[in-house]
């Protein structure tokens, strides 16, 4: 008699139990609505045959559940993610309930996966106290584009092998503990409580570094590395030499190349003629894709540099499919930086004039901080003959930008005055030259002479971001708000750091970006959208802003009370009682009016008397995989579709937007919107209460143009409206391509996003 075998994870042999079969499919469907098991069967199509392995009949189920996943039936996304952590169970503890938290741990650590000093930070007893703490069946409220992304990024796993050693709610318990290991023993279980709690709920979202390192031997969990180099042979190799450290630690790199001289510029006095910065470039470029990032994917880069360097027509193209290999330079991306001098020009039809910096270093510097004196200085050097230079259209010059941002979707911008003048740090004694890989950062930088300089600083900032879907009043933002910041600076102690430069500049400034994630759900829930925002919904994003950044400051000066402020307190405009709400770009006020609800005189008083913990705490980064994690709208993006289909090296992921079926005619779907100047609008709101930036997008549907043609002048106002209402950076071009898809990893000249890139700092 035939029989057909079922191969077991121990290598066993057992014969094939249907009724087992459909007593799975059945449970994943249990008490949900508008899902069939019998619908699941048929789609799987099993071929059952002799020896077949359970882990692929398991697998076969899970996808044919999630290809069921529809805007009408949305909820075969729980029904897939049930699947997953069945089998996930199975394999990490040989059975559909977990063990305990102790003996959870332990079994781990004994392996080499967990952190072996957590087991002697706690005792037995609070293991077990915690472990009554923990609710697993919040794993089956994470939807299944989420738990593929636990499986595919953030459990710990033997990347080899593929064994996976925990499930989620193990993981958000010990990066809990982790986390609030060395606060005082008579609180700190509440602490870990509470946070395992916000962060378990989605409450708090935190990014890639620490959901896949945090609680293992791994301790380097800053998502974003600003590394500005000198215009020297030592310099460019101290920082060639500390991309690669931190690109080996899966972090995202910001460089400022912007110093390096330009081609045919004497060297030793005119001994040899500089061979110009491509090379350099080249090298950067190198130094960025040497190290797999987890065997996934190489590092990645953005590069910036002034639009008034000598080769700025060279290097605006260097992304494009033209040109040879020679004098193309395609694998990192690019931030071109502007100040209100060139956009003078650009309005008054002058031309721009373009210098190597090497022959101007004075006006490099005045570039970042000084409007006026840049001003002066850049009249002054155009009028003498000595200095060598080139003069261009400011119209041609902004149009070759805008062209190539269009073409590539990768070339981005960086408003430099307003990143100064709008920030956190005092500019005439720390300055910001650059921001890192996603745009949205903002922190002082200086060169290293050597890798092993101690007056450098390689600038980090470490995410996480508050979910405003979640948030049921602007109350609740006291409590996330303390939660998130407290927490990561604890991990600025606690990580490693591969380069002193880095370690010293974190040390003494503690900065830290919390940004924001499903704000297209929070529009669509206040009945407000991107396109059409009204001056009452505007109104009411202002008041939200406000109670989210100040609770997040207030947080820090509790802890400036608590433990002292940061080293260099005294560098930034915190110490002298200024807030975002002093800096910002006052054309905001035209599209709502400054009203506000907190107690910003304490708040200024506080500041003077007790300093900041933490220099920076602001920033709005793109939030891809966490977004995921949490079924949340991406970070403050409009969505493309209600059901997203984003693929990556998982598989093709479906996502169906939060509460589709009763908002499903509320959100404002991106490729509906005829122009961005909505979108703009929102995030100058936004910017004006944040210390650092955003990843700000830009997004068109050619339909919505004659011929399907962007205008050229359509872009250069929305690049001067940017401008105009304190835009600091702007990411990526999207246009519209196949409605409701997100390709993860395109050729990288689609201009189509890629988010996959960024994931060190998408959270």
């Amino acid at each position: 008699m035939n029989m057909t075998r079922v191969t077991k994870r121990n290598g066993r042999f057992e014969p094939l139990d249907l009724q087992k079969f459909h007593k799975v499919v059945a449970w994943a469907c249990e008490g949900l609505t508008g899902v069939s098991a019998s619908e699941i069967e048929i789609k799987s199509q099993v071929q059952f045959y002799d020896k077949i392995k359970s882990t692929d009949i398991q697998e076969t189920l899970i996808k044919a559940a999630a290809e069921l996943i529809s805007e009408d039936t949305p909820n075969y996304q729980y029904v897939a993610s049930r699947l997953i952590n069945y089998n996930l169970r199975k394999e990490v503890y040989d059975q559909p309930e977990p063990c305990s938290l102790h003996e959870h741990y332990h079994r781990v650590a004994v392996e080499g996966h967990y952190d072996p000093a957590l087991g002697s930070m706690y005792s037995k007893e609070e293991f077990d106290w915690l472990d009554k703490q923990i609710d697993h069946a919040r794993d089956f409220q994470i939807v299944y584009a989420g738990m593929e992304q636990f499986r595919g990024k953030y459990l710990v796993k033997n990347r080899v092998t593929g064994k996976y050693y925990e499930t989620p709610q193990m993981s958000y318990m010990l990066i809990a503990m982790c986390l609030f290991r060395n606060y005082p023993k008579e609180t700190r279980l509440r602490w870990v409580r509470d946070f395992y709690d916000a962060t378990s709920t989605f409450e708090i979202s935190l990014p890639t570094p620490i959901m896949a390192g945090l609680r293992t031997p791994q301790k380097q969990f800053s998502s974003c590395v600003l590394i500005e180099t000198d215009d020297s042979l030592d310099s460019i190799n101290a920082t060639s030499s500390a991309i690669v450290k931190y690109v080996s630690q899966k972090a995202g790199i910001g460089i400022g190349a912007g110093r390096i001289r330009a081609i045919g510029s004497p060297i030793r006095n005119g001994d040899a003629a500089h061979t110009g910065v491509i090379p350099f470039y080249k090298l950067f470029q190198s130094a960025v894709k040497s190290c797999s990032q987890g065997g996934v994917r190489g590092g990645a880069a953005t590069l910036h540099y002034p639009i008034w360097h000598l080769e700025v027509e060279d290097l605006l193209v260097l992304k494009n499919n033209k040109g040879v290999e020679e004098n193309r330079v395609r694998h990192m991306d690019y931030s071109v930086q502007f100040n209100k001098v060139m956009y003078e020009r650009l309005l008054t039809g002058s031309n721009i004039t373009l210098f190597s910096p090497s022959d101007v270093p004075d006006l490099y510097d005045a570039f970042f901080v000084d409007n006026d004196r840049f001003r002066t200085l850049y009249k002054q050097y155009e009028a003498d003959p000595s200095i060598r230079k080139k003069s261009v259209s400011a119209i041609d010059l902004f149009s070759a930008f805008l062209q190539e941002r269009k073409d590539t979707g990768r070339i981005y911008l960086m408003n430099v005055d307003h990143a100064n003048d709008h920030g956190s740090f005092l500019k005439e004694v720390a300055p910001i030259k650059m921001s890192n890989l996603c745009q949205e950062i903002t922190l002082t930088s200086k060169p290293l002479k050597h890798i092993f300089d101690p007056e450098g600083e390689i600038a980090l900032c470490t995410l996480a971001a508050i979910n405003w879907g979640k948030m049921k009043s602007k109350h609740d933002f006291a409590r996330v708000c303390e939660l998130a910041v407290r927490a990561l600076d604890e991990l600025l102690d606690y990580q490693d750091y591969p380069v002193i430069a880095a370690k010293n500049s974190t040390m003494n400034r503690r900065p830290l970006g919390i940004g924001i994630i499903n704000l297209a759900y929070w529009l669509a829930k206040n009945d407000l959208n991107y396109q059409d925002i009204t001056e009452e919904g505007l109104a009411k994003l202002h008041e939200w802003t406000e109670a989210w950044s100040y609770h997040l400051i207030r947080a820090s000066v509790e802890l400036a009370k608590e433990k002292g402020p940061c080293w260099l307190t005294m560098e930034t405009k915190y110490n002298q009682g200024v807030l975002p709400i002093d800096t910002y770009k006052r054309d905001v006020d035209s599209l709502v009016e400054p009203v506000y609800n907190m107690d910003w005189d304490t708040m200024r008083e506080d500041l003077k008397r007790y300093g900041i913990r933490n220099s920076t705490l602001m920033a709005l980064m793109p939030s891809e995989t966490s977004a995921q994690i949490s079924n949340s709208t991406n970070g403050i993006e409009p969505i493309r579709a209600l059901v997203s289909v984003k693929t990556s090296k998982d598989g093709v992921l479906k996502q169906v937007a939060p509460e589709v079926r009763r908002l499903k005619n509320k959100y404002d779907l991106l490729w509906n919107q005829k122009s961005p100047e909505g979108y703009l609008k929102i995030c100058a709101v936004l910017q004006k209460f944040i210390d650092q930036g955003i990843s700000v997008n830009t997004s068109y549907n050619p339909k919505f143009y004659d011929e399907e043609q962007i205008p050229m002048s359509e872009l250069i106002k929305h690049m001067v409206m940017f401008y105009k209402l304190g835009g600091k950076q702007l990411y990526y071009f999207n246009t519209a391509d196949n409605a409701g898809e997100i390709q993860i990893e395109p050729t990288p000249l689609t201009g189509k996003i890629d988010n996959e890139t960024c994931d060190s700092c998408t959270i």
